[in-house]
């Protein structure tokens, strides 16, 4: 099979195309025939040093958590997946030297899901990080709910930092799908359209000098739940618009690594600030966002492409070092590799 590996940190020239061995899989594992790999910015992170430092914990790592595809072998013990099935995937390299950009790779079973027969093999890559995250995010409020479906997010009001980012997008589509009314902010007018597209209720370009009274104007009471990208640059913002007891989950450092918090406004409305991280959320929320965001599938939500508010931006295997170079460089959209035929 052909592979993209490498075997020290650094830019993406460190990555290079090779012939592996098809791997087997072992007790409670799958081996997955790749159709789409997904790309998001831990997959380039992780490469250029910021997960593993100077050393890598494998000889050989295949970069990308996220894919979709075909079980092609299943291990002894696994129960609920054939060969043939047709899965997502994700957390494919976490911990594992085993990522989606190859033509096959071996996943432990529980981080499998099974991709309803409607749903797009390219929707199916873009899951994983972006929709997990946000679902979490989604879920941390102290009164609100811990699974998602219709109606759990009724009567509250969700505002989603960069609505035109994977996570964004994943968290306007779960929020309105949940019932709540959202509102995204946003830089310009063609990423107003694309959060609108994905379905937001209002957008407010948050470099307007009255942004937070465009936002109260919506929201008198204030938002409910901030899925938040960059708290460097949106803490004052974010404390104006919170109501009362309002929970703000915060999934990136864009901006910085250091944020100030004005005290009294968060103070004055008991805010929370929800930091998370996927790869340390435990299996329970794992488990709980693949079946929530499954349940969304089966729905018809989480759709991708330009009509969806989502561009998608496509590379070969062989251009893996683009592709994250394009993730790098803030692609507007979706990043995906096509690896095998569907």
């Amino acid at each position: 099979m052909r592979s993209i590996v490498y075997s020290q940190p650094g830019d993406s020239s460190v990555l290079s195309l090779v012939d592996r061995d098809l791997p087997e899989p072992a007790a409670g594992e799958v081996r997955v025939r790749v159709v789409v790999s997904g790309v998001n910015p831990t997959d380039w992170k992780a490469r250029a040093g910021g997960t593993y430092g100077d050393g890598l914990p494998f000889a050989e790592i295949t970069p990308n958590q996220d894919g979709a595809g075909v079980v092609d072998a299943v291990g002894p013990g696994v129960d609920g997946l054939a060969v043939g099935d047709r899965v997502w995937l994700f957390m494919a390299a976490a911990s594992r030297p085993t990522g989606t950009a190859q033509e096959y790779t071996v996943v432990p079973a529980a981080r499998v899901v099974a991709l309803p027969d409607a749903t797009s093999f390219d929707v199916g890559a873009s899951l994983g990080v972006p929709a997990m995250t946000a679902h979490r995010a989604l879920t941390t409020h102290e009164e609100g709910p811990a699974r998602l479906g219709p109606g759990a997010l009724e009567g509250m009001t969700v505002l989603v930092a960069g609505g035109a980012g994977a996570v964004g997008h994943a968290a306007i589509q779960l929020a309105r799908w949940a019932g709540a009314t959202v509102i995204s902010t946003i830089s310009s007018d063609a990423k107003a359209a694309l959060a609108t597209a994905a379905g937001a209720h209002h957008t407010v370009n948050y470099r307007s000098d009255d942004a937070a009274q465009q936002i109260r104007a919506i929201a008198p009471d204030g938002v409910d739940i901030v899925v938040e990208v960059s708290i460097p640059q949106n803490a004052d913002l974010v404390a104006d618009v919170l109501a009362n007891h309002g929970v703000v989950s915060i999934y990136a450092n864009n901006g910085g690594d250091a944020a100030s918090l004005p005290i009294r406004p968060n103070m004055s409305v008991n805010a929370r600030y929800q930091f998370l991280l996927l790869y340390t959320i435990g299996d329970e929320a794992l488990a709980a966002a693949a079946e929530d965001i499954t349940e969304a599938l089966h729905d018809g939500v989480l759709p991708v492409g330009p009509d969806a508010g989502l561009p998608l931006t496509r590379f070969a295997l062989a251009d893996t070092a683009a592709a994250h170079d394009a993730v790098e460089n803030d692609t507007v959209g979706k990043v995906l590799i096509d690896v095998t035929e569907a």
